[in-house]
């Protein structure tokens, strides 16, 4: 059983710790941690049999604590990562990984030397249905795929006010990209792979703090083209969607998918509501345990954070053409 402690006790870390404290099948444990008001969690972290520290430094020089949560805002990840790294801890981190492609390289660095686990919570990883869709494309059951679709927003935004983190442009580029769109990017480089070149606008219609609108036309390494939205002011929707030369399959929420094929029959598939939160946690103790790697390459993990960083360069550059 892995011993680990949760940094940052909001709604987020929270839900994590839930999933999967006292459940003997999990391999993971939350034995420790710490957050920004000590006060706000302590009636939360005595239910859950954690003990509550003074600080970050305080749980990674505790002994008990093998592994490290990070459920903390995004623009302090890399320094968590790498101090965590180079005391022999395994780190779990919440998305963003961070917030540039520098500082996500080094903290891959600080792991691979010290030899420990580190592992991305991009959880839709964990779908059946996302797994299903992989499977569809390694038996070329799409042929050539031409173009692909994901959108992924929610309401969120409603209750970012002023002096919140999420409510900060430097920690909320693109608006809803950190807290909800990273996902989908990720879902996008799983399945279809690198992302070649991007176009982006995003904008605040409506909010006063963060962008609320922001889309995205993108090219694949592969060729294929990308259609990209995520909405921080909308109801939570989900789908993704993959257009090849043989058939369509699409995503709609996170527990169906619909394939459609050019000729013949077609059909859709519910899957079971899964606990996302716990499966990922699992495998990061697995992961941790010498057991099978975690299933997020820290090369796309990587390759995540670029594409994010240039998203907001793109969307700063703003290149774009009046329609006459």
């Amino acid at each position: 059983m892995l011993n680990a402690a949760i940094i940052g006790m909001g709604r987020w870390g929270r839900v994590l710790v839930e999933s999967v404290q006292r459940r003997n099948d999990a391999g993971l444990r939350f034995v420790a941690g710490t957050t920004r008001t000590l006060a706000k969690a302590e009636g939360w972290a005595a239910e859950q049999g954690i003990r509550l520290l003074p600080d970050y430094e305080a749980v990674l020089a505790n002994p008990e604590v093998q592994a490290v949560v990070l459920a903390t805002p995004h623009s302090q990840h890399a320094e968590q990562i790498i101090a965590a790294a180079k005391l022999g801890k395994h780190v779990f981190v919440e998305k963003p990984f961070t917030l540039n492609r520098a500082s996500a390289e080094a903290a891959v660095t600080a792991c691979r030397a010290a030899g420990v686990v580190l592992a991305l919570g991009h959880n839709r990883r964990f779908l059946p249905a996302t797994l299903a869709m992989k499977r569809l494309l390694a038996e070329d059951a799409l042929g050539t795929v031409l173009h692909a679709e994901g959108h992924i927003s929610g309401p969120g935004a409603f209750e970012w006010q002023p002096g919140m983190w999420r409510a900060d442009r430097e920690e909320s580029p693109l608006g809803g990209m950190g807290a909800m769109g990273i996902h989908m990017i990720d879902m996008l480089i799983n399945l279809m792979g690198p992302i070649a070149e991007v176009s982006v606008q995003s904008f605040a219609r409506v909010s006063t703090h963060v962008d609320d609108t922001t889309a995205m036309l993108a090219r694949f390494a592969s060729g294929a083209t990308c259609s990209f939205a995520t909405l921080s002011l909308a109801p939570r929707y989900w789908r993704v969607a993959l257009f090849g030369t043989k058939a369509l399959v699409e995503m709609q929420g996170q527990e169906r998918l619909v394939f459609t094929p050019v000729t013949g029959q077609g059909w859709t598939k519910d899957f079971p509501k899964t606990d996302i939160e716990a499966a990922e946690l699992a495998a990061f103790a697995a992961a941790a345990a010498g057991g099978p790697a975690y299933p997020l390459p820290l090369e796309q993990a990587v390759h995540g954070i670029t594409v994010f960083e240039t998203m907001i360069g793109a969307a700063a550059a703003g290149s774009r053409y009046a329609v006459p």
